[in-house]
């Protein structure tokens, strides 16, 4: 085993660019909920579910992502990326090989037995392949951070094409059944690359700067602001994600324009976390997370007027600034609060995630809102900018 970890460390010490590579295949299946549109009317009629409850599905396997984010971290941080990616891969091909064999009118059973496990799935694989990436990569976190996001945003693209395809030949059933396999090898071949480099230096030790736990980072006022703002950048695209395709439709374009929203939508995805890591780069991860949050205020006052090809311009603009915003958050919190602990502080900061997937469709749902989700996800935009606008660096340097 110790000569196995010691080859790989050699062959990643002279192509760390693998370790990228590994990651950008590993999520590139892992967008579900970028492509979970594709898949709502498929779960409906398949399983006899209403456009609500499938609905909640989404809802509840990001909610799991969140949890997921701060167990996966734990073992991470403890048994190595390794361990944790292994682990994700099971758990994905858990959820969707098993969903596969459910029964239909049974909603609680597949947020069980899909959204539990499909969610900690993606948190197992998320955390381990950005922190492993920007290990590798510590001079140039932007740049790791961006590789694998902008895999993270192509993944709608890839599973919508994907999804579509084998959802003509087999049915919802059996599309479920061969995404798990085919999650199982590519994500678990991924995973077994990831090792953290051995013999250097974190940015903490080099630079002097202190490593937070999570019981010191929980303290902090830095890691609240934080939380706030990822759980308030979520309902500009969440509450709308899930039901795109049908509210494309409803706004006059067919079902064929309608589906131009999930897949220009991932490629707008996959722009965001590709450049804007690298913005962050350069004018700092809280001014770049400013800039997007303020665009998505604007955007969603647009969202709510837009009608037919406007919906598909103004819902792709808006994946770009949420996907950029989620991918500036774990550079931003290595910044804030260290490399050591990031697996398990990554989760923590990711619980934003959890309450906000969860929280704002359930407020929209309860208070019976329709036009109103749109005011909602404009307020709480405008709400997390004004987060980004008191927060201050741990360390005394540019944020």
């Amino acid at each position: 085993m110790r000569a196995r970890r010691g080859g790989v460390q050699a062959f990643l010490k002279q192509h760390r660019w693998a370790i990228l590579a590994a990651g950008a295949a590993i999520q590139v299946l892992t967008g579900v909920p970028a492509a979970w549109g594709v898949f709502q009317k498929g779960v409906c009629d398949g399983y006899e579910l209403t456009e609500g409850n499938a609905a909640l599905i989404f809802s509840f396997t990001i909610c799991f992502f969140g949890i997921g984010c701060i167990l996966g971290g734990a073992l991470q941080d403890k048994k190595g990326p390794r361990a944790a990616g292994l682990a994700g891969a099971g758990l994905l091909f858990a959820g969707f090989f098993g969903s596969g064999f459910l029964p239909g009118g049974q909603a609680l059973l597949f947020y069980a037995l899909f959204s539990v496990p499909v969610g900690l799935g993606c948190a197992f694989l998320y955390p381990a392949v950005m922190s492993t990436a920007q290990k590798w990569f510590a001079d140039r976190k932007g740049l790791a951070t961006g590789v694998i996001g902008g895999a993270v945003g192509a993944s709608g693209a890839v599973l919508t094409g994907l999804g579509r395809w084998l959802m003509q030949r087999w049915g919802i059933r059996g599309t479920f059944r061969a995404l798990g396999v085919l999650m199982l090898f590519v994500c678990g071949a991924g995973a077994a690359l990831l090792e953290n480099p051995e013999g250097k230096e974190t940015d903490a030790k080099a630079s002097g700067r202190h490593d937070y736990t999570v019981r010191e980072m929980v303290r902090t006022r830095q890691y609240w602001l934080m939380v706030a703002v990822v759980a308030l950048a979520t309902p500009a695209v969440l509450l709308f994600s899930p039901i795109i395709v049908q509210l494309a439709q409803r706004r006059g374009l067919s079902e064929t324009a309608a589906l131009a929203c999930v897949v220009v939508g991932s490629v707008c995805s996959a722009l965001g976390r590709l450049l804007m890591p690298w913005l962050s780069d350069h004018i700092g991860r809280r001014y770049t997370d400013m800039l997007l949050l303020g665009a998505m205020g604007g955007l969603s006052v647009w969202f709510a007027f837009a009608q037919r090809w406007q919906v598909v311009a103004c819902y792709s603009l808006l994946t770009f600034c949420y996907s950029g915003e989620a991918a500036v958050i774990p550079a931003a919190g290595t910044d804030l609060f260290g490399t050591k602990h990031a697996g398990v502080n990554y989760g923590f900061l990711a619980l934003g995630m959890s309450a906000g997937s969860v929280g704002f469709p359930l407020l929209a749902r309860g208070l019976g809102l329709e036009f109103g989700r749109h005011v909602l996800a404009a307020c709480a935009a405008v709400a997390g900018f004004v987060c980004l606008w008191f927060l201050r660096p741990t360390h005394g340097e540019r944020l």
